[in-house]
């Protein structure tokens, strides 16, 4: 075109669909159609638009600086030119996208801070109308518990003066009715003292006054004294008539005796053999004792034995056994326990002592009454011995034992 083109130009060409570049560079790409034109000095791409209908599109475009062109399109350019507006169009768009993002993203931001700022305030003008409803309702209350207090103080005053006065009203006839009976003994006394005076005249220096004071004579004032309290001196909390005093004894003996066997213990093993200085000797020694019902004596003997090695966990497993005979039920659990501490992995080798260890850990907490602890332990030795009959039988009494106590609380 060989006229100038000035600025709000405009022109059609029929397509159906477009996209635009802005700058320099205006394309329409609808595949396999393409336009482009490269324009010949920049434009206003911000207020330039393109319009779409009936199968055109209608540029209006702004030039950038108000001037003259020679012609619409960049003419007589060469591919290296045309190749570097392009990529320069390209860039340019990216980073103008890339612009209104950022704007977008932090008037986004500005709208959120906003609404959060005026949610707030709405929610602190709401606490504050709340705390004044509060502060109002309680000084209201405090009004009316006032005036309660004073009107049950004026009752209480008019009540106490009607009692006064019906106390007086009660009294009245009858300091009137002891006047009346004073009045009429006055005389008869008198005429008698006058005849006990007489008779008693030649009597002694006795008199009826004498007599009198006698009858009237305090007695004595009591003694002061001291009371001596002697206290039986008790080693449990509970109180004597609550507790088994039989049963107190014994464990308190034999709580002396396992101390005594623990002291003895360094000087035993010092008069110990050499040949004896072996846990597997005195495990031995301690399982013969155990089968003579020499519980005590077997006791020592672990002792000794977990002294030389404590990662046996037999010595542990055998000394539970002890507890539980001697009826040191918390030794006896704790024993066990250390027992399966040491009984690991599990493997099928220490399948039986694992049963064990259960066993007497669940036997020890049913004696305590802790049925349902003792519970947990037969289910772990039936999960490892399954077709153990006896175990399937004393979980099930402990099962009945956990119904009925929870039946009767």
């Amino acid at each position: 075109m060989t006229h100038p083109y000035r600025e709000g130009s405009t022109f059609s060409g029929l397509l159906q669909s477009s996209t635009v570049d802005t700058k320099q560079i205006s394309s329409v790409s609808i595949p396999p159609f393409l336009f482009e034109a490269i324009l010949y000095a920049p434009i206003d791409d911000t207020n330039s638009t393109a319009k779409i209908g009936n199968g055109n599109i209608f540029f209006t475009l702004y030039k950038k600086e108000p001037a003259l062109w020679d012609s619409l399109t960049l003419a007589n350019a060469d591919k290296e030119k045309l190749q570097y507006l392009r990529e320069n169009a390209v860039l340019k768009a990216q980073e103008k996208a890339k612009e209104e993002t950022e704007a977008k993203k932090i008037t986004k931001q500005e709208h959120k801070k906003y609404a959060l700022e005026a949610t707030m305030k709405l929610e602190e003008a709401e606490r504050k109308r709340i705390e004044a409803l509060k502060e109002k309702e309680r000084q209201k209350v405090a009004k009316e518990l006032e005036l309660w207090k004073n009107q049950q103080k004026d009752s209480d005053k008019y009540k106490s003066i009607q009692k006064k006065e019906e106390l007086h009203q009660e009294i009245e006839p009858l300091e009137e009715r002891k006047n009346e009976k004073m009045n009429k003994t006055r005389i008869p006394n008198e005429g008698s003292s006058k005849t006990r005076l007489k008779s008693t005249r030649g009597h002694g220096s006795c008199s009826i006054f004498s007599q009198n004071l006698k009858e009237e004579q305090l007695p004595a004032p009591r003694v002061a004294a001291t009371i001596k309290v002697n206290f039986t001196p008790r080693v449990f909390p509970t109180a004597l008539r609550e507790s088994r005093v039989a049963e107190e004894e014994e464990w308190l003996h034999k709580q002396a005796e396992a101390r005594r066997i623990i002291n003895s213990d360094l000087s035993e093993l010092e008069d110990l053999k050499e040949e004896e200085k072996n846990p597997d000797w005195l495990k031995d020694k301690g399982n013969k004792m155990f089968a003579m019902g020499d519980y005590l004596g077997a006791v020592n003997a672990y002792n000794l034995a977990v002294r030389l090695n404590n990662k046996l966990p037999l010595l542990y497993l055998n000394r539970a056994a002890c507890h539980l005979k001697l009826r040191n039920l918390h030794k006896a659990i704790e024993d066990s326990s250390k027992a399966l501490e040491l009984l690991t992995p599990p493997v099928p080798d220490n399948e039986n002592a694992r049963v064990k260890a259960h066993v007497r850990r669940g036997t020890a907490f049913c004696q305590l009454e802790l049925y349902t602890e003792g519970l947990q332990d037969y289910e772990a030795a039936l999960k490892i011995d399954p077709r153990n009959k006896i175990l399937e039988k004393d979980a099930e009494k402990i099962r009945h034992l956990i119904q009925g106590t929870m039946q009767s609380s």
